[in-house]
C-alpha cells in the first residue's frame, strides 16, 4: 500500500472518528441538539456568520464607551440596515476538533475582523465599575479596561429559543456552577447599540446567517 493511499485512508478514519464522536453528543444529551442558520443549515466552526436578531433591531457590532477611542463593546446596532460584524464559533470534543455546534456547549465566539487597539476578538464578560457593577460582553483584554475591572473567566454556549431557528446566548465561570443567559442592556449614551449583558432589560433571540445571505 502506497504513501498516499494510507493517508487517503488516515484522514478518513479521523473524519468517521470526529462524525461518530459528535452523534454521540447529540444522542446522549437531550438537551443538546446541532445549532442551525436562519436557513436551517448546521453551524460550521470556523465559518463566518452574522449574528441578528430574531424580533427587532440591527446586527450584532462593535462599539466605543464614550470615554474610549477603542471598539471594545459588544453591542447590538441601533441601524436595522447595519451590516455588522462577521464572527466565527469554535469548540472542542476532548482534545478531536468539533466539527458541528452544538447547544449547551461550552464554547468560543469571535469577531472576524477587530480594531488594532484590542489584541484579541474572542468574546469576554467584564464587570463594568461605572455602571453600577454590572456584567457585560466585550473583547479584548485587561488594557482595554480601566484599571481593576473584573474579566470573568469561562465559556460561552448557545441555547435553543422558542421561535424557529433562534438561539440565545449564555455564559458560565468557569469551575463553579454558575452561568447566566445573555440578554439586551438599555443604550448608555452614545454607544450606538445595546450591550449584552447578564442584567438585561429584555431576551436577547438570535439567528445565523452565513455571509452570502
Amino acid at each position: 500500500m502506497n504513501s498516499v493511499c494510507s493517508l487517503t485512508i488516515l484522514s478518513l478514519s479521523f473524519l468517521l472518528f470526529v462524525f461518530i464522536t459528535n452523534l454521540s453528543l447529540v444522542f446522549s444529551n437531550d438537551n443538546v441538539e446541532i445549532v442551525v442558520d436562519k436557513n436551517g443549515i448546521p453551524l460550521i466552526p470556523g465559518t463566518s456568520y452574522y449574528i441578528s436578531p430574531a424580533n427587532t433591531g440591527g446586527r450584532i457590532t462593535l462599539g466605543k464607551t464614550v470615554d474610549s477611542d477603542c471598539s471594545f463593546l459588544v453591542l447590538q446596532d441601533d441601524e436595522k440596515m447595519i451590516y455588522g460584524r462577521q464572527v466565527k464559533f469554535s469548540l472542542s470534543v476532548g482534545i478531536i476538533p468539533a466539527s458541528l455546534i452544538f447547544t449547551n456547549t461550552a464554547l468560543d465566539i469571535e469577531f472576524v475582523y477587530k480594531d488594532s487597539c484590542v489584541e484579541s476578538s474572542k468574546w469576554l464578560i467584564f464587570v463594568d465599575n461605572v455602571n453600577n457593577n454590572k456584567s457585560f460582553v466585550g473583547i479584548g483584554g485587561p488594557e482595554n479596561y480601566p484599571q481593576g475591572t473584573q474579566i470573568l473567566n469561562g465559556k460561552f454556549n448557545i441555547k435553543k429559543s422558542g421561535s424557529e431557528n433562534a438561539y440565545k446566548f449564555g455564559f458560565c465561570v468557569k469551575e463553579t456552577p454558575s452561568c447566566w443567559d445573555i440578554g439586551r442592556y438599555m443604550s448608555i449614551g452614545e454607544e450606538g447599540g445595546r450591550r449584552l449583558s447578564f442584567n438585561a432589560t429584555e431576551d436577547f433571540e438570535a439567528v445565523f446567517a452565513a455571509i452570502a445571505t
